[in-house]
């Protein structure tokens, strides 16, 4: 989800090709904050369902010095909002409430495959599971 400002949608005359389709690489790094406007990290990687085509996760990582001790989140790219105008994402939790979260260490990433871990990591962020979502209508392809 695009958070709405003033220049929501894209102007025509305008070049590239954001906010709506927008290059991951792009986002990578981006600040994480929350709405009281606490720092809860930067989007380390994003996640793609190479089946399905969908985003799926961003990787969250928060609490190291330099990329030393930081502890990552798996975090359901549904519970993000992109601010455009401040070049970043909005999560909607707490600094606490995000030490509680499920995370894993950057040498032992989770099988994101595996839906029953990823049912319990949706329900932490309180968001759909991604792979529950109707697929749009459209062409098939095979």
């Amino acid at each position: 989800r695009i958070i709405p400002t003033d220049k929501s949608h894209h102007d025509a005359n305008e070049a590239g090709p954001g906010p709506e389709v927008m290059g991951a690489d792009t986002l990578i790094g981006n600040e994480v904050c929350n709405r009281d406007e606490e720092n809860l990290g930067e989007v380390k990687e994003i996640m793609l369902d190479v089946g399905s085509g969908k985003v799926a996760y961003t990787v969250l990582s928060y609490g190291g010095v330099m990329g030393m001790g930081d502890k990552l989140f798996a975090v359901p790219w549904n519970a993000m909002e992109l601010d455009t105008e401040n070049k970043r994402f909005v999560l909607d939790i707490d600094k606490e409430t995000l030490r509680s979260a499920p995370g894993f260490d950057k040498d032992a990433w989770p099988r994101f495959a595996d839906t029953h871990w990823g049912a319990d990591i949706h329900r932490f962020y309180n968001a759909s599971p991604y792979w529950e979502d109707t697929p749009p209508s459209g062409r098939k392809l095979s």
